[in-house]
């Protein structure tokens, strides 16, 4: 009978550690729901910065986009949820250097507008760093405008290091005096897939010109994990909706990013001949609901350079690329050229875009 009884109280040890850890797991989902929240749209951003240039007619300027993959992508770096391994950067050192290198990459332009991606904030992956703070110190004089664009709760996954915490912004850099600036809440994923697809957004600044009107700069960065085409499509008609709307109003309007899509449209092709491959992420930019009177600037004067790669492997010469990043224009802005510049993916996993252009 003792016997007995000792096994029972044998089987209730693994029951016992089965219901905590049952427990532990309820209690995380709960807090993951908790906590979520969404940004209300229509915020208005705070303008850092002591620009006062207006922009002039019939001047060459140049514009400069670059995802700063939140400082982590070393060419090495394979990141998790595209079937790599890591879920952090490789130390807080290596954050830095690849922030100060993106940072100085895009000064070497010689820009007077730059929009960053995947700028961290206060994010477990960075090391907590404030990579906003570090582009900011690397652009004096210029107005600064930031609006987050991911924040998640602390997520358990991987269990091997766990990507906890996420804080990340968009950041618009801008030699020219911002008068305001703006952010818009994107369409997202919803049920399970909205916790991959936090806060998406895009922002606007509104910069004068001289002959009254104003340049309206935004800055998108499209989802790319837990979305479908569908999804994809409503951010897009919403962010040409806006634009549509400034151009109407006699404005100028460049929209430059990360678009998530094939940017010219063939470069899943020509970059990668003969693959089979296909992502949720890179399918041709749909050019039939691009409104009246804009223009997708793809035309490369060096020709076809790869502004992101797959991080499913360390980058190389089986690395699956293309080209999500660039500008769209409305037809008062000239396009004097624009160009994805190979920097070997060394500080991220996209390359800058540059573009010149001109207000007529």
């Amino acid at each position: 009978m003792k016997r007995a009884e000792g096994r029972k109280r044998l089987w209730l040890i693994p029951l016992g550690i089965l219901a905590a850890l049952l427990c532990v797991a309820g209690a995380y989902v709960g807090y993951v729901f908790l906590s979520y929240s969404r940004i209300p749209d229509f915020q208005a951003l705070s303008v850092e910065g002591s620009a006062e240039e207006t922009a002039s007619l019939g001047v060459e300027y140049t514009a400069v986009s670059y995802n700063i993959g939140f400082g982590a992508y070393t060419p090495e770096f394979t990141f998790f949820m595209d079937g790599g391994s890591e879920s952090w950067a490789a130390s807080k050192e290596s954050v830095v250097a690849c922030v100060e290198g993106a940072a100085e990459t895009a000064l070497s332009f010689d820009p007077d507008i730059v929009l960053f991606q995947e700028v961290d904030t206060d994010s477990t992956r960075s090391y907590h760093v404030d990579e906003a703070e570090i582009i900011r110190a690397a652009f004096p004089g210029y107005d600064s405008a930031a609006a987050v664009n991911y924040h998640s709760a602390f997520l358990m996954y991987p269990l091997w290091r766990p990507h906890g915490a996420s804080n990340s912004c968009l950041l618009t850099e801008s030699a020219f005096d911002v008068t305001s600036a703006l952010r818009r809440s994107f369409p997202i994923a919803s049920g399970f897939k909205k916790f991959l697809d936090l806060d998406r957004c895009y922002s606007v600044c509104r910069i004068p010109v001289e002959n009254g009107k104003e340049l309206v700069v935004m800055n998108a960065h499209l989802s790319a994990y837990g979305t479908d085409s569908g999804q994809g499509e409503a951010q897009l008609e919403m962010l040409f909706a806006d634009m549509a709307a400034e151009y109407e109003k006699g404005n100028y309007v460049i929209c430059g990013g990360d678009f998530n899509h094939d940017f010219p449209g063939n470069s899943r092709e020509a970059l990668n001949p003969g693959t089979d491959e296909i992502y949720s992420w890179c399918q041709p930019l749909p050019g039939e609901i691009l409104p009246d009177g804009f223009s997708v600037c793809a035309d490369y004067s060096e020709g076809l350079v790869p502004s992101t790669r797959n991080t499913n492997i360390p980058y190389g010469p089986d690395s699956f690329t293309v080209i999500l990043d660039g500008f769209i224009i409305s037809d008062n802005v000239l396009c004097n050229g624009t160009q994805v510049v190979d920097t070997g993916f060394v500080y991220s996993d996209h390359n800058p875009v540059w573009m010149r252009f001109v207000l007529q």
